[in-house]
């Protein structure tokens, strides 16, 4: 039965990646223009990331901080989002978690599904896949996703440890209606954009210093 889910996830994945991309087109034209006119650098920002089984892919999101972000301010940290170091449509862009969209390309090509545990930097909260703990590897049994039971639950309040262990509540209790579920709770979440900014840095899901 988990089987028969894991291949109509996958499925729905490609499907519904496809045809938002298509149907943003615009959207993601539009905010490609913004970010130009705004502030000097690429469009997008990539970033190395760790993937299911430990495989390392580059995630892609649309740029919201300056170039070289790393080697101004708090350094690898983002604490608020009255960083000077965020652009004036970064600013938009990440509490509308817009800057998340061309995540849709990675789905679309096998690297990240819409649900999963979010990807992490390969070098944080461990320094690489193969220091991880055993318990904590069990996260990446599944492709990480563009939301996850962690980000609805807790976003980017709690620790990544608590975090992991959510994750493996996910991977423990999958089902297409915990997705369902999942993707619902995510729309409510971002309307509120509660928790955006955690308590210390987080490379994963709104740091972009980790790479510039």
């Amino acid at each position: 039965m988990k089987k028969m889910q894991l291949v109509i996830k996958r499925f729905t994945d490609i499907f519904v990646s496809g045809m938002v991309l298509i149907v943003l087109s615009p959207v993601f034209l539009i905010i490609a223009m913004l970010i130009k006119m705004t502030s000097k650098g690429p469009v997008f920002f990539r970033q190395e990331r760790l993937g299911k089984r430990g495989k390392i892919f580059k995630i892609l999101k649309f740029r919201t901080m300056v170039v070289n972000a790393e080697h101004l301010g708090e350094g690898l940290r983002v604490s608020s989002e009255r960083d000077p170091r965020i652009t004036a449509i970064g600013r938009i862009l990440r509490a509308t978690s817009l800057d998340e969209l061309p995540n849709l390309v990675n789905t679309f090509l096998g690297d990240m599904s819409l649900v999963g545990p979010r990807p992490p930097v390969t070098y944080h909260p461990y320094p690489g896949y193969g220091n991880y703990p055993e318990w904590a590897k069990k996260r990446f049994e599944m492709r990480p996703g563009i939301t996850g039971l962690a980000q609805v639950m807790v976003r980017n309040s709690a620790s990544w440890d608590d975090r992991i262990k959510i994750d493996n509540q996910y991977i423990q209790n999958f089902s297409i209606g915990l997705d369902i579920k999942v993707l619902f709770l995510t729309v409510k979440k971002v309307l509120k954009s509660e928790n955006i900014y955690g308590t210390q840095a987080d490379s994963c899901h709104k740091n972009e210093t980790a790479k510039k």
